[in-house]
């Protein structure tokens, strides 16, 4: 069967942006809502599952109350090991607001400014890089730096890589040698390169690895019990974990394990692993002052710039975009969205909040989405309906 390239794959689908929470309390809608919604949920996923359009996690939360949890689909399908609510997904780009996170803790313990330029913490940057590109720029994706898994050799040496200290220092050889595509703060570029430097910040300025940081300041004080960054050896084989099943050219799913699309281990840009209910947990202890002091959460969560607006169409609603420090927001139907999204090969992810609606939605699927079968799309119609 023809197999599309990771390089082709991203550069078709990219690795999606999304959407962070204002300070406030939540008003929660009536109990009659929540039934009304889980309703429309089970419907529209039982129709995905009898059509075999959608594989993985949904789990909605209404304050602290579940109000759906849905497992569909198959984690191993070669060996029938069936998708469950304690599986663990590959996150892609949900990872960022981890990374994000961190930073934001640094920034909060006095360790580092955010108009700190690349230049201070790490060496062997371009001029233009290290002395114009600041951690902000990082975080909003305005330093002009683009996606290292576009750079030429970098799939094929990654893929030889055995450790994760070969995977943060070997990405960062080639982000060394990236040219900015535009003047620092004149435009916005969604960059997963920028992302990895941030990474590499937190461990020049704490002193320990990437991985070991979100493991023991993130992921251990917001109760993430089986979050972590895994190895592709443990991917592969432990029962626990989904694989992820992207299509071929014709149509036919296969297991992209079976390929080189996946590295040693994920990145600060993407690719950690957790359960659904893991990242209610993080959203939960992002917002409650557990992992950041209200102040830096405001600071952390809310828009920073207006990324631009897709009008309704096709009978979908208007979505109103804006740029985050690693959490990003839209406003649809007058309703504030706040999270991030996440896209790879097989890999579909989403984990958002809704402030003044008491909703946080988490969405893990193996599968692509395809148009009609887009849960993060449908969630969003159906809470701020």
């Amino acid at each position: 069967m023809a197999i599309q390239s990771r390089r082709s794959f991203l550069g078709r689908t990219g690795l999606a942006v999304a959407p962070a929470v204002v300070g406030g309390s939540w008003a929660l809608p009536a109990a009659a809502d929540t039934g009304t919604v889980r309703g429309q949920l089970d419907k529209y996923l039982d129709q995905l599952a009898a059509e075999d359009r959608f594989s993985g996690t949904v789990l909605l939360i209404h304050g602290d109350r579940t109000v759906l949890s849905r497992s569909i689909g198959f984690a191993d399908r070669k060996n029938g090991v069936r998708n469950r609510a304690d599986t663990r997904y590959c996150l892609a780009s949900v990872t960022k607001m981890f990374t994000a996170t961190a930073i934001a803790q640094l920034a909060q313990r006095g360790a580092l400014d955010l108009g700190d330029t690349i230049g201070k913490y790490l060496s062997g940057f371009k001029a233009e890089v290290a002395n114009k590109v600041t951690v902000h720029n990082l975080l909003t994706h305005t330093s002009g730096l683009g996606d290292y898994m576009q750079l030429a050799g970098y799939f094929e040496e990654s893929s030889t890589w055995t450790t994760p200290r070969q995977m943060m220092d070997g990405t960062l050889r080639y982000i060394r040698t990236e040219s900015l595509a535009f003047a620092p703060g004149t435009a916005s570029k969604y960059s997963n390169s920028g992302f990895h430097v941030l990474g590499c910040i937190v461990e020049k300025v704490s002193g320990e690895s990437y991985y070991d940081y979100i493991r023991k300041h993130v992921f251990r004080p917001a109760g993430m019990t089986s979050a972590d960054f895994t190895l592709l050896s443990q991917w592969r084989t432990d029962r626990r974990f989904a694989h992820p099943y992207p299509t071929d050219e014709s149509g036919k799913r296969y297991d992209a394990l079976d390929t080189d699309m996946f590295g040693v281990i994920g990145s600060p840009a993407g690719n950690a692993f957790a359960t659904a209910s893991d990242l209610v947990r993080f959203v939960k202890a992002l917002n409650d002052g557990t992992l950041l002091s209200t102040t830096w959460r405001d600071v952390f969560v809310t828009p920073k710039f207006a990324m631009g607006t897709l009008p309704a169409k096709s009978g979908l609603p208007q979505v109103i975009n804006f740029v985050g420090y690693g959490a990003d927001s839209a406003i649809i139907n007058g309703a504030l969205i706040t999270g991030h999204l996440g896209g790879a090969p097989g890999v579909s992810t989403s984990a958002e909040w809704y402030p003044s609606r008491g909703w946080t939605a988490v969405h893990l699927s193996n599968y692509d989405p395809t148009p009609g079968a887009n849960v993060n799309q449908e969630l969003r119609q159906v809470l701020t309906g």
